[in-house]
């Protein structure tokens, strides 16, 4: 579903890009062993972009411009199930602010620390089955 409206650019494919591209230019200009600068640029675009796609996850706001400058459509991600967070800080502190640190507790802090702990668990095997090898 498209809405118009305004663009927030650090949402946008074109931003994740860019913070990317001067991402590996500027912070990778040597090498780093075993990670090609292909890698770490397609890393840097993946954090960067969650942004826009964590947002479209949302239950309000006006959607993500994923596609701004060339297309202005704002886009929502079919399942919503992350609250969104209240912009005025008093509603923050308060029982709605409790609501969405539980929703974003539940929807991106558990299932991130799983990953973390799957790649923890799967670099432990691996170093092991290379030992023993």
């Amino acid at each position: 579903m498209a809405i118009s409206g305004d663009i927030a650019v650090s949402r946008t494919l074109l931003f994740a890009a860019a913070i990317a591209s001067a991402a590996t230019a500027l912070g990778f200009f040597r090498a780093v062993p075993g990670i090609s600068r292909t890698r770490l640029w397609l890393y840097f675009f993946l954090a960067a972009a969650s942004h826009g796609l964590l947002d479209a996850l949302t239950n309000g706001g006006l959607g993500v411009a994923f596609f701004s400058p060339f297309d202005n459509d704002r886009f929502f991600l079919p399942w919503r199930p992350i609250e969104v967070s209240p912009i005025v800080p008093a509603r923050f502190f308060s029982a709605r602010g409790l609501s969405v640190l539980a929703s974003e507790f539940l929807w991106i802090w558990i299932p991130s620390g799983l990953v973390a702990l799957a790649v923890l668990v799967s670099r432990r095997f691996s170093r092991k089955s290379l030992a023993a090898g």
